[in-house]
């Protein structure tokens, strides 16, 4: 069994600032548990061009105000509390905050651990 609270990542290897926000990574590859599972905060202001070609993703906002804005079709969805998104076909997205967003994300295949967003959407980070 494992059991992580978020003020023993803080600060850890686990705690990954990725340019918008962080990342704590509760879960991840090296877990075993064939997916990972994040607390990611987005900072208020923020525009983050998107897109995971390597990864399946699903986010459950818990705080906050937002929208995420498909690339490809322009259309806009807003994000608040209790709204899940999931990028089912690796769609290349802008994900506005309008507040300090909390999300808890959750990747399959899993993430290694010290992955990094590329927020201009290039593919060249290994998400």
């Amino acid at each position: 069994m494992i059991i992580r609270k978020l003020e023993e990542i803080s600060g850890t290897e686990r705690d990954i600032a990725w340019g918008n926000g962080q990342s704590r990574r509760f879960l991840i590859a090296r877990d075993g548990m064939g997916f990972s599972v994040t607390d990611t905060l987005v900072k208020a202001g923020s525009s983050s061009l998107l897109e995971y070609k390597n990864h399946l993703e699903a986010c459950y906002c818990v705080e906050g105000e937002g929208e995420v804005v498909d690339y490809t079709t322009q259309k806009t969805h807003a994000i608040t509390p209790g709204t899940i998104y999931a990028l089912d076909k690796h769609e290349k997205h802008v994900l506005n905050a309008k507040t300090d967003l909390r999300l808890v994300c959750v990747f399959n295949p899993p993430l290694n651990g010290s992955e990094k967003h590329r927020l201009n959407g290039d593919d060249s980070s290994s998400y």
